[in-house]
């Protein structure tokens, strides 16, 4: 019995620490993105001609953005399906 409780607790906190990684990655891609943007809009209005060069460059750090963000759902995907620590559990 004190094995399933120390299981049931380790699910658990990997459930907490799953919904902090995504919640994390998603509030860092917003701000990312949001001062990106923001960035963009502005350079943009200042220098029209600069525009298309500026737009190329735009969309590879949003890229970045993205795949930072999907590196934290892959780990927190794998604490939640592949938990590593629940063989020393069984162990």
């Amino acid at each position: 019995m004190e094995k399933i409780a120390a299981i049931a607790q380790l699910q658990g906190s990997t459930a907490i620490a799953a919904a902090i990684i995504l919640s994390l990655a998603a509030l860092g891609t917003a701000l990312g993105f949001g001062i990106l943007g923001g960035k963009y809009i502005e350079s943009s209005a200042r220098q029209p001609e600069m525009m298309n060069p500026l737009q190329g460059k735009f969309f590879i750090i949003a890229g970045l953005l993205d795949a930072v963000a999907m590196i934290g759902v892959v780990v927190a995907l794998i604490l939640v399906f592949g938990n590593p620590l629940l063989g020393a559990l069984n162990g």
